[in-house]
């Protein structure tokens, strides 16, 4: 009979996980802790933490179904701290004929796993069967194609599941209603305080092992409040669909100076541990519109945002690795601005989101489009630099996710295979969608001259850098004709504006572990340690 090692991975926390279902009498059921996976990027302490957690109590729960466990604890003295090797390790000294374990979140792993020497130790990886489409429906979908867009993706889920659907039609008569979801947010606008979740015993064993092994990285533990159970989690989403999503629509894409989470879900960490799934959001939601209690636009925009957009970025990952992340269109080459690590900017829009970050471990996706993405976009930040940080820094963020919004969404580096243009924005649309701009020191209607917001030179500047590669865009014509008409002593001063705001910018070179163990971040021009 076969013995297998279940490898659960920490992404993976759901009872009916593939690997789990029919298992024989002698399986091994391994969840492993291992620094490695917190330190290839500097994740944020809340990040780990959550995980941590959540994967503690979840082989608690599987231990009390009967199943046989063994876990892996960050400071056990024979974790080898690499999470391929520490499966083999588990395997031998059980006796396990086999590893098995779901598809992972992220490339590299898939890689490295297939890497292996199956004739010492076969490892089986299985499809993960909890999203509503595989790699292989996505790429059947894709095949022959000449523009892969969300919108016909979108309308081809909506159509297999029946969210949304009155017969064949989409409720409504309209697939999308985006252009109902953009209001800015009004003053004295009073919020929802998001759940504050009970501590454990097991979770405060975590919090005070991550700040002991990983207090170094950006990012605070104070006010800890990410679910680790799935009852937390169900409590988070209770709380989404009772009080959040009938706002949700209108101020999807709003930012506030003072409110990190608004009216937006933060179900997406659960979501992507495997304590909730998305069919149960997008059920949750869609009900909410059936029995009146929230409007179409508010339900439909959150449907997408899951049946649509995390579906599609998944099956673009899957089909377009390991090439797609060597992407740079642009030919963005320069390192992160220091002020992602530090907060240390005088743009009151960056460094409230970087606050929020470092705080929350979140940022809503508008803060991350637009914002800290718009900035290093307009700056000719590296694909690389800037996917590396927010994988770090984001409690949501794997791989599979992360990866397809920074090249295609937030850097247009896959050359338009996602969007039909970059995602560039002056201040004007920061002062449109936001209150940051009344506590900032900088105008945003002024372009040149001392108080100009730097955001409308950069603009200009990255528009007239990138003018052969994107000038012939027929999304761009109006504003390649309005720089047209522009007067050349104008463009000369937009030009040495956003030259000399270039060369003051504080860049991170480099982040490694010192010979103290230490994690440092290196910047050009000098050095800092992490916040």
């Amino acid at each position: 009979m076969s013995r297998p090692l279940v490898l659960v991975l920490g992404d993976q926390l759901t009872l009916d996980l593939a690997s789990l279902r029919d298992l024989p009498d002698g399986a091994v059921v391994a969840l492993c802790e291992v620094a490695a996976e917190g330190t290839y990027v500097p994740h944020h302490p809340q990040k780990i933490a959550m995980i941590l957690a959540a994967m503690r109590h979840f082989a608690q729960e599987l231990r009390e179904r009967g199943y046989r466990i063994h876990y892996s604890a960050l400071d056990d003295t024979d974790n080898v701290q690499a999470l391929i090797p520490e499966a083999e390790r588990l395997a031998t000294l059980y006796g396990c004929d086999e590893i098995r374990t779901v598809r992972p979140g992220e490339w590299r792993l898939w890689h490295d796993i297939q890497a292996r020497d199956m004739a010492t130790l076969p490892w089986r990886l299985l499809e993960d069967d909890r999203f509503f489409t595989t790699p292989d429906d996505f790429a059947a979908w894709a095949k022959g194609r000449k523009s892969l867009r969300l919108e016909y993706f979108y309308r081809e889920r909506r159509r297999g599941t029946g969210l949304l659907m009155e017969d064949d039609k989409p409720a409504g008569g309209k697939w999308n209603y985006d252009h109902d979801n953009r209001k800015p947010v009004p003053a004295n606008l009073a919020v929802p305080e998001p759940p504050r979740h009970g501590q454990d015993a097991i979770t405060q064993a975590v919090l005070a092992l991550v700040a002991e092994h990983f207090g170094d990285h950006f990012g605070t533990l104070e006010g800890f409040h990410w679910p680790v159970t799935r009852r937390q989690a169900l409590v988070d989403l209770r709380h989404f669909i009772d009080h959040l999503l009938p706002d949700f629509g209108r101020y999807q894409d709003a930012i506030s100076d003072s409110e990190p989470f608004l009216f937006h879900s933060r179900l997406a960490p659960a979501l992507n541990m495997g304590l909730l799934s998305p069919r149960e959001l997008c059920e949750a939601a869609e009900r909410e519109y059936l029995e009146g209690r929230a409007p179409l636009n508010a339900v439909e925009g959150f449907i997408r945002q899951i049946l649509g957009w995390r579906e599609y970025v998944r099956g673009l990952y899957w089909t377009q690795m390991p090439d797609y992340k060597r992407g740079n269109a642009l030919g963005a080459n320069q390192p992160l601005p220091a002020c992602y690590w530090s907060g240390d900017t005088e743009l009151r829009c960056l460094r409230r989101a970087i606050e929020m970050t470092r705080d929350n471990a979140y940022a809503h996706h508008i803060q991350r489009l637009m914002v800290t993405g718009n900035f290093a976009l307009l700056c000719d930040v590296s694909p690389e630099a800037l996917g590396d940080w927010y994988l770090a820094v984001y409690a949501d963020a794997y791989e599979w996710v992360e990866l397809p919004n920074v090249l295609g969404m937030v850097l247009h580096a896959d050359g338009g295979l996602m969007g039909s243009k970059p995602y560039c924005a002056s201040g004007k649309y920061i002062d449109r969608m936001s209150d940051h701009c009344r506590h900032c020191r900088f105008d945003p209607k002024k372009v040149t001259g001392e108080g100009a917001c730097p955001l409308n030179s950069l603009y200009w500047h990255f528009l007239e850098r990138h003018a052969e590669t994107l000038s012939a865009n027929p999304r761009m014509k109006l504003i390649y004709g309005s720089l047209a008409k522009m007067k050349e002593e104008k463009r000369e001063a937009i030009r040495d504006q956003a030259e000399r705001f270039l060369a003051s910018l504080p860049r991170t070179t480099a982040w490694h572990d010192n010979s103290q163990g230490q994690r440092d971040i290196h910047l050009a021009g000098y050095r800092e340690e992490t916040p």
